[in-house]
């Protein structure tokens, strides 16, 4: 299938070949076209350019793409959300309240709530439930512009229950449009019968669980979650060394609930991102300058929980590239909507609209292994697009937070035509 998209308003995010992340002053350029025309070969964009010099009979000599008129419209590459627990047997809305009588994370996570309530439940949950619930909100976060998203197993916390629910994110990657990375995330917990022997639950994970995962090549990925309450630095540097050792690069929850000493651990064993980082201070900017590991801020976790914001724009003042993801889970985010993770990055990081645009694509493409392809618009990238829809400009898009502004999806060259279809 080939498509040609003519008389665009601005392509956003036009990036030359090899630009992989954007860091601290850089983040506020967002390189565009205006008046532009776009033209995809089955799931690449084969060429693009100024309507100025468009020659509408060059290009139809060589193919007979399909037409959208684009006019007063932004073209921009789809959103990557590289942080999801998207994998998830129930919503947990009764903790929800408690949260509203004033219950704080940790509170509900002692009494046996939060991860813990989600692992009874997966324990008792089947893989087919599991496929065609996850599948559903995959279709709802694609329709409203994600084309690429990590998802993490994490539930299970036990050797079989964590296998069933890579397998179950195998199975989405083969039935869903969407690219989608897994990352292995037995560390995320400790379970209940392990209560004053977590070293025995790290061994667990060490010896039994890590290798089964590598054998059967179930995770791109591996996270701890690093912080206070949950896994300490000592824990994690075993659970990631014996992870490297398989071939797992680290991606790390850290610094959500204290400063855990995680995000320096990340640097230490090139994570690909250390996530939350909403208590980092000189120290852990220090550690980050000049390395591979991305920043990653959840935003959507802060605001639901009521929890302090980390310090994006000290960060990019620094010199820092910062991602955002949404971490769409049932306990302390329950949204993929990366529109609204957009705004917010404006709303309560007060990042510009270009450093915001820049942290939903390029760089959270690149927390996911994947700007090469992903996060940008360029000749012989993937053609995971979005269109928005009529609007004044793309500052707008942080700016009406809650509305949807995206018109149409395009992912690997197919335009989505019915928001209400399954996968």
């Amino acid at each position: 299938m080939s498509l040609l998209i003519k008389n665009i308003k601005s392509i956003l995010q036009v990036r030359e070949e090899g630009a992989l992340k954007v860091a601290g002053k850089n983040m506020a350029e967002l390189p565009h076209l205006d008046n532009g025309w776009l033209l995809t070969d089955g799931d690449r964009i084969l060429d693009f350019g100024s309507m100025d010099t468009f020659d509408d009979a060059a290009i139809k000599s060589t193919t007979k793409p399909d037409l959208i008129d684009a006019r007063g419209k932004y073209l921009m590459p789809a959103f990557c959300d590289s942080h999801t627990h998207l994998v998830f047997p129930a919503s947990r809305e009764i903790e929800y309240i408690d949260k509203i009588k004033g219950l704080s994370y940790e509170e509900i996570a002692k009494r046996g709530g939060g991860i813990l309530n989600s692992a009874r439940k997966m324990h008792e949950t089947s893989e087919d439930e599991l496929v065609e619930s996850a599948l559903g909100r995959l279709n709802e976060i694609m329709f409203l512009g994600t084309a690429a998203v990590e998802i993490k197993s994490g539930y299970g916390l036990n050797t079989e229950n964590e296998l069933k629910m890579l397998r179950v994110i195998r199975s989405l990657k083969e039935r869903s449009p969407l690219k989608i990375v897994s990352t292995f995330l037995g560390a995320h917990a400790i379970p209940a019968e392990y209560k004053g022997k977590q070293k025995a639950y790290v061994d667990l994970i060490i010896n039994e669980m890590i290798p089964q995962v590598a054998s059967e090549e179930l995770a791109d990925y591996i996270d701890v979650f690093c912080d206070r309450g949950f896994f300490t630095v000592e824990d994690t540097d075993r659970i990631l060394n014996a992870g490297m050792k398989y071939g797992l690069r680290p991606k790390i929850h850290a610094n959500e609930l204290d400063y855990s000493g995680g995000i320096q651990l990340g640097v230490k064993y090139n994570a690909l991102s250390v996530d939350h980082l909403e208590y980092t201070g000189d120290e852990e900017i220090d550690a980050l300058l000049g390395t591979e590991t991305m920043p990653t801020l959840l935003p959507g976790a802060s605001f639901f929980l009521g929890l302090i914001y980390a310090p994006a724009r000290k960060m990019i003042d620094a010199g820092l590239p910062v991602a955002m993801a949404s971490d769409f889970n049932p306990g302390s985010s329950p949204s993929g909507n990366m529109q609204f993770i957009l705004s917010l990055g404006s709303i309560i990081y007060r990042m510009l609209p270009e450093e915001a645009i820049n942290a939903v694509t390029i760089n959270s493409a690149y927390a996911m292994g994947l700007s090469e392809e992903y996060g940008s618009i360029g000749k012989g990238k993937k053609a995971n697009i979005i269109i928005t829809s009529d609007i004044p400009s793309y500052e707008f898009l942080p700016y009406a937070y809650g509305s949807d502004k995206v018109e149409k999806v395009i992912v690997n060259g197919e335009l989505l035509v019915d928001k209400k279809s399954s996968i």
